[in-house]
């Protein structure tokens, strides 16, 4: 082992550490890693901008633009939409129906966005049918990730290993090559959960449910504090108005028509000022509206339509690590936090100094049109829809416009990438024309036909990943430059080789890759396995004497098929909460699963790539 080698060994073991602790954000961490890398001497000074010249985070953004037209076209929610009104089965065609249109869209936008966009239609119908969430919840995340590796664009992870595979000058992947394998582990995963989900899934209420609040719609009182009102003068938690015990939440207080943006406890009752009240308690006994106004010398002006609602915290939330009170919740976002739901407890009191996290659900009274700006600042993902404004012909017309439009973008780049790159395989003349570059022009057409404004085209860009992408790219790059790839392929060959015959030596091989792939990729991200991984399964090939490709697909496969942990993916997080999960539903249905992936994966593969 030399230097270098045993460098870059501790370099792996503090991401591994790292990204398991979470010691900083994903993008912080890799970023990290590259640089220290290169202080390292593990990646030259001139090598470090090779790693941005990477073509997969550039076709990831643009996807992610195009993905953004199709969200904010409606085009995923209308079939969510339809589906909620049209099912009249039970469990069993439930889990099916919404499953297969996961997978479906999955296959061709990002798997986070889908879920989002599906878990309202989901949780809507689940209410309407009386069915705990619980029992469809977990399939769609699920079905989300099987649907991603049935195409090249289905994942970030995909394109990572593709792009991998360009800057080590191997035969990139097409669009269609997971396909054989992808789309029977779609319809494996699928049957499975649409058979046994019934049975191995909790039936288990949300938050909501949890904490018995029947009454999800509140009616919001606009109050004006009028000349005589004894309240004038008074703290605001010393008046009847800032009686919590009551059941009376203050929304917003706005003061000579500018809202006032200061903590509740600091805030001095003023004459004409007007409040945003909510008068709700769980099990009942909230305070009466009518008596309450009358007794502090309030005039009820208007009132607005409340919704009792669940905001789940994604990744990206700027509101993670931080308080509620440090974030000045309230008054930043129009809320009041009734609870807190983590790790499967639900956290009513002192909830003011918990930091949050991903994945944790906050329990809300919100106006109901205050839901399009929570969704618009990027820091939730919404368990009800936000009421869409009623729309008369042409801005029907220009919806369905835009919905045409971005399929056709989408499309485009598909059979673009498609078309050449099976034609020049067959030396007709025709160029293959690359993704990234395709990707770009699909993105650029949708901004030049105004489906998207060029801010809508940043918001809809998860920067993190893209960061967090770059940053792991100098990690396979230090590890074949190194040698640390060679070597520990050839220790992993030599220590099989001396149990198994050299005929079947591959296929062993090839289980033990995606096994231990699927075990690293429950613990750390898919993207951050699959780069580790990629350079030491070419290693691997090598040492055998056979074909790298099986091996590529394997851990392709694997980094993304996590379903054991919750926080194996992403979108398992999004559904924790809002399902009224605990750690132990993940593993009662996800091992089985994992097994089953594992299995059908391990026994395609070598059938369609040949060693």
């Amino acid at each position: 082992m030399t230097q270098e080698i045993a460098l870059t060994l501790i370099v792996i073991g503090l991401t591994l550490v790292a990204f398991m602790r979470e010691w900083a954000p994903p993008d912080v961490l890799a970023l990290t890693i590259l640089c220290l890398l290169v202080a390292l001497g593990l990646v030259g000074m001139d090598s470090m901008a090779k790693v941005f010249s990477n073509e997969a985070p550039l076709t990831i953004a643009a996807l992610f633009v195009i993905g953004g037209a199709l969200e904010k076209s409606g085009a995923v929610n209308q079939i969510g939409r339809l589906l909620e009104k049209n099912i009249n089965g039970g469990v069993r065609t439930s889990i099916f129906a919404f499953s297969l249109v996961a997978t479906f869209f999955s296959a061709w936008m990002n798997n986070t966005a889908i879920v989002a966009i599906l878990m309202p239609a989901v949780l809507g119908f689940a209410r309407s049918k009386n069915i705990a969430a619980s029992k469809l919840l977990i399939p769609l995340s699920y079905s989300s990730i099987l649907g991603g590796c049935c195409t090249l664009i289905g994942t970030s992870t995909n394109l990572l290993v593709n792009g991998t595979l360009r800057d080590m000058n191997l035969v990139p992947m097409t669009m269609f090559e997971l396909a054989p394998v992808g789309v029977p582990l779609a319809i494996a995963g699928v049957a499975y959960m649409t058979i046994f989900g019934p049975k191995l899934l909790p039936a288990r209420s949300s938050i909501t449910g949890s904490l018995e609040i029947d009454f999800r719609v509140v009616p919001l009182h606009h109050l004006l504090i009028s000349e005589g009102s004894e309240m004038i003068g008074q703290k605001l938690f010393d008046t009847a108005l800032g009686s919590k015990e009551a059941g009376i939440h203050v929304l917003e207080i706005r003061r000579r028509g500018a809202r006032l943006m200061l903590p509740l406890s600091e805030v001095t009752v003023e004459k004409n000022d007007r409040f945003l009240v909510a008068l709700h308690r769980r099990k009942g006994g909230a305070a009466k509206a009518q008596e309450l106004f009358a007794k502090i010398g309030a005039q009820e002006l208007s009132t607005v339509d409340g919704i009792v609602s669940e905001l789940v915290l994604p990744y990206e939330s700027s509101l993670v690590g931080k308080t509620l009170a440090a974030s000045d919740f309230r008054q930043r976002y129009n809320c009041v936090v009734l609870a807190v739901h983590r790790n499967g407890l639900n956290i009513t009191s002192s909830m003011a100094e918990l930091p949050l996290d991903h994945g944790d659900t906050l329990l809300v009274i919100t106006a109901v049109n205050n839901l399009i700006s929570l969704k618009e600042t990027r820091d939730f993902v919404l368990t009800d829809t936000p009421d869409a404004k009623p729309e008369d012909g042409a801005e029907n017309a220009e919806c369905i416009k835009s919905i045409k439009i971005s399929w056709a973008v989408l499309i485009g780049v598909v059979l673009t990438v498609s078309m050449t790159d099976l034609l020049s395989r067959m030396n007709v003349g025709v160029v293959s024309i690359p993704i990234h570059y395709v990707s770009v022009v699909g993105a650029l057409s949708l901004l030049w036909l105004r489906i998207l404004t060029p801010r809508e085209a940043y918001a809809s860009i998860d920067w993190q990943v893209l960061l967090m992408l770059y940053g792991l790219l100098g990690l396979g790059m230090a590890m074949q430059g190194s040698g640390t790839a060679e070597w520990l392929a050839k220790g992993l060959v030599d220590m099989t080789r001396h149990h198994v015959s050299p005929a079947i030596l591959p296929y062993v091989m090839l289980w033990v890759v995606y096994l231990f792939t699927s075990l690293l990729t429950e613990v750390l991200s898919n993207n951050a396995t699959a780069v580790m991984l990629v350079p030491i399964v070419v290693g691997l090939a090598q040492e055998l004497g056979v074909d790298f490709r099986p091996f590529i697909i394997t851990i392709t496969i694997a980094a993304s098929c996590a379903f054991a942990l919750p926080m194996g993916y992403q979108t398992h997080m999004m559904v924790y909460g809002p399902g009224g999960y605990k750690f132990s539903d993940y593993l009662r249905i996800g091992i089985p699963l994992n097994i089953i992936v594992w299995i059908v994966s391990c026994l395609i593969i070598p059938l369609i790539w040949k060693f």
